[in-house]
């Protein structure tokens, strides 16, 4: 075999390789358990009582049983942990609609797929080792680049957490002491504010409509949550309601605690302010203005320098 068609060859088989197993991986599947064997015990029992599969539309025909597939190979793929992991995620990032652990674990499947068909096409571009590095590089991005997208997704939202607390908190403290039930005044936040804060008192309200307490209620929502502040109100509520102590007393100390650690931020970042603009200058200003000053001055010496017998 000629040498030039060794690379072409081992890129190949390494592109054969990687669609047999994940060809042999979406094939094979376990058998369903729980729910799932119910139910498919009952289609048995009674066939035909359902919809017909060519009555369907397309997103159940061919996308959701694709979703389950990928989903599938993605479980089999990452530690035992990650549909806890994503989920906590998810819950951080406010539960963004039509985003669910099992749409995570099928975009980061598809990810793996893609990644490592363009990278095989690379590869048998660049060939030989490069070329397989190249395969497993593709691969492995197209496999996290959505779970740095949805961890940046709950970075992004737990800063616009913690900007909009204390102001909601205001509001909060406003409505109470002007008369509102506790309740009602967070629906009021909730009704004429935006943003994530009003999403999270939203949810709080109905987990109370349905039964839950409030105390639990509060819990799960700082549980979703990484702000320290609404950690810290949360506490304060939970102690004032077992020693009794009024909402609307905990509610104005636990504002103005919110807006002093507010201004304290804000002077803090102010104070990191030169030094980050320090580097800036020294790489991009303070050249361009050296050439601009000293540049004339240094032709003019290069010219009488030249001219000099």
């Amino acid at each position: 075999m000629p040498e030039s068609l060794v690379p072409l060859v081992g890129a190949s088989l390494v592109f054969i390789g990687l669609a047999a197993a994940a060809v042999v991986l979406l094939r094979s599947s376990a058998e369903p358990t729980g729910v799932a064997r119910s139910l498919m015990v009952i289609e048995k029992l009674y066939p035909g009582r359902g919809v017909a599969l060519a009555d369907m539309p397309a997103s159940e025909r061919l996308l959701k049983p694709l979703v389950r597939r990928l989903a599938w190979l993605a479980r089999r793929l990452t530690p035992a942990g990650t549909p806890a992991r994503l989920q906590r995620r998810l819950d951080l990032a406010g539960n963004p609609s039509r985003w669910s652990v099992e749409g995570m674990l099928a975009v980061k499947a598809g990810g793996l797929v893609a990644g490592a068909l363009f990278g095989s096409l690379v590869a048998l571009r660049a060939g030989g080792a490069i070329g397989v590095a190249w395969t497993a590089v593709l691969a492995a991005a197209g496999f996290w680049v959505p779970d740095l997208l949805l961890y940046n997704a709950g970075l992004k939202r737990q800063h616009t957490l913690r900007r909009t607390v204390p102001d909601a908190l205001d509001m909060l403290t406003v409505c109470v002491e002007a008369g509102l039930g506790f309740d009602a005044g967070l629906a009021q936040v909730s009704r004429n504010t935006s943003g994530a804060i009003a999403g999270e008192f939203a949810r709080l309200l109905q987990e109370m409509r349905i039964g839950k307490t409030r105390i639990a209620a509060f819990k799960d929502m700082a549980a979703r949550t990484t702000v320290p502040e609404l950690h810290i109100f949360v506490a304060a509520l939970v102690q004032s309601d077992k020693l009794g102590i009024p909402v609307a007393a905990v509610l104005r100390e636990q504002s103005h605690e919110m807006r002093l650690k507010r201004r304290q931020r804000a002077e803090e970042q102010a104070q990191k302010v030169p030094i980050k603009i320090l580097f800036p200058m020294l790489l991009c200003i303070f050249p361009s203005l050296f050439v601009v000053v000293i540049g004339p001055a240094a032709l003019q010496m290069a010219r009488t320098f030249m001219a000099t017998p």
